[in-house]
């Protein structure tokens, strides 16, 4: 017999068993848009516990809404391989561009992510950081809507080893370790022009500060980079290059 206090009771018991799984972390990656969900997924087969944490109700980032909600977006040659290793379908276009629908990348990442083994908390944002000497160590985090009402409701702590800011152009964490230890520089996103952007975005992907890297979007708040606008290429292969950055960095290569 269904009973709705059973329900309840099956929604916290294994929610709360989740949580303090995730309390304590391997990798914490804050924003499930594509470069963090790319990044997560990896790490996660590498064998690395991975909490995600994002803001919003529904993870992809701005995948959804593909081009002014034309629901199709771009990637160039060189993501076709992360992809294709995600079960990702893709058309070419001209040889140099091509085309992905947005609802199949988007729920494909997630996907993938989930399965992968990584702990995804939505509706959860970061309100600050631990620092330790050895850098960043934690973060500190609360429910969207407390942030939302004003509420004045404490926020609380996960541990990590390092931690992936994936939160796209507000670069969430790193400007918060910005302003706090006066140690990073946010040089802030620039100007549309896709080439230069899809290409400093990967090959800029990097750690920051001690135990903080950077993928997606975030690199080119932090270094001054331009937008790219709807090709997600670069950001596919920057949150793999994230990947493989925080697990030389803990030790989980190949």
């Amino acid at each position: 017999m269904i009973e709705e206090t059973t329900i309840t009771r099956a929604i916290v018991e294994r929610y709360a068993e989740k949580f303090l799984k995730g309390t304590r972390s391997d990798v914490c990656v804050v924003g499930g848009g594509p470069s963090g969900l790319v990044c997560a997924r990896y790490l996660a087969e590498k064998g690395l516990s991975v909490s995600l944490f994002e803001k919003k109700m529904s993870l992809g980032g701005g995948i959804w809404g593909g081009g002014m909600s034309f629901n199709k977006v771009v990637v160039q040659k060189a993501s076709l391989d992360i992809l294709e290793d995600f079960g990702v379908g893709y058309e070419p276009y001209d040889g140099v561009h091509y085309v992905v629908d947005a609802v199949e990348l988007a729920s494909g990442l997630i996907y993938a992510a989930s399965k992968a083994g990584v702990l995804i908390f939505n509706l959860c944002e970061v309100q600050d950081v631990m620092i330790r000497d050895e850098g960043v160590t934690g973060l500190v985090v609360n429910w969207t809507m407390v942030g939302m009402t004003g509420l004045h409701v404490d926020p609380v702590a996960v541990g990590c080893r390092a931690v992936v800011d994936a939160t796209g152009h507000e670069a969430v964490v790193c400007d918060i370790v910005a302003k706090k230890t006066g140690k990073l520089e946010l040089k802030g996103e620039k100007y549309m022009w896709a080439e230069r952007a899809e290409d400093g975005v990967e090959k800029l992907t990097s750690e920051v500060f001690p135990g903080l890297f950077v993928a997606g979007m975030s690199v080119a708040a932090v270094y001054g980079l331009p937008r790219m606008g709807p090709i997600f290429g670069g950001m596919l292969l920057s949150g793999r290059r994230a990947a493989e950055l925080v697990a030389e960095a803990l030790g989980r290569t190949p």
